[in-house]
């Protein structure tokens, strides 16, 4: 379920949008100030996408784009009563991926935000070769089996890297080069520690099944998908 971020100050707008996202199986967060919209976008890392308002009581919508492009490449799609070329271009070029101008249809919005979705790869895509795994990369997230993993920063890390190459065996150390962001302060055992926990959570949806291979002296691998 992709969840959107609407900052929009006129409740009636912000009604109808949020009707016709959520009758689309969309995930709706409302806020009315940019302030506010910046709290969430900070405190929340499962926003695929926000619709922006340009006329915000507290700050302008351009504005806003600027502060939020800092620090984040989710999508933005821009929402405005001004249909200028001019504003259209600003839009853009300040880091928006589309620009709907007021009064606008919800259901045509609606289809620019799935378009922007499947532009910018923010959508569930399955692996290829890896059968029961699904990788959500925008919102670091792996679903095994249709359910969704509990997994640590790290775990996220490991088993990507192993379902991007299935049947490779990594070593100790290569895992710690590439999931780690200080692998010299790290230790063999850390890996370990983590895997075991990985494979705990693994079993936890499929108990018959366990995807990783140990390689005894050499490292670990993911099995050829059943």
């Amino acid at each position: 379920m992709p969840k959107v971020l609407l900052i929009e100050d006129e409740p009636a707008i912000a009604e109808n949008v949020t009707y016709a996202l959520e009758t689309e199986a969309f995930s709706v967060a409302w806020c009315e100030t940019g302030q506010k919209g910046l709290s969430l976008i900070a405190e929340a890392d499962d926003i695929d996408l926000v619709v922006l308002d340009i006329g915000l009581p507290d700050q302008n919508g351009f504005d806003l784009c600027r502060t939020i492009r800092q620090s984040s490449t989710v999508p933005i799609i821009f929402l405005t009563a001004r249909g200028e070329e001019v504003d259209r271009v600003v839009g853009l070029e300040l880091g928006g991926d589309d620009y709907v101008v007021k009064p606008f249809s919800p259901r045509e919005l609606v289809a620019r935000i799935r378009a922007v979705l499947r532009r910018s790869g923010a959508e569930s895509t399955a692996v290829p070769g890896c059968g029961p795994f699904v990788v959500d990369e925008p919102r670091k997230r792996i679903l095994y089996r249709g359910e969704l993993l509990p997994l640590s920063r790290y775990e996220f890390r490991i088993l990507k890297l192993l379902l991007a190459r299935p049947g490779w065996v990594f070593s100790r150390q290569q895992l710690m080069d590439q999931a780690w962001e200080e692998p010299e302060a790290s230790y063999d055992r850390t890996v370990d520690t983590h895997m075991k926990t990985l494979r705990a959570k693994l079993r936890g949806v499929d108990p018959d099944h366990d995807p990783i291979r140990t390689h005894r002296g050499q490292g670990y691998s993911l099995r050829d998908p059943p």
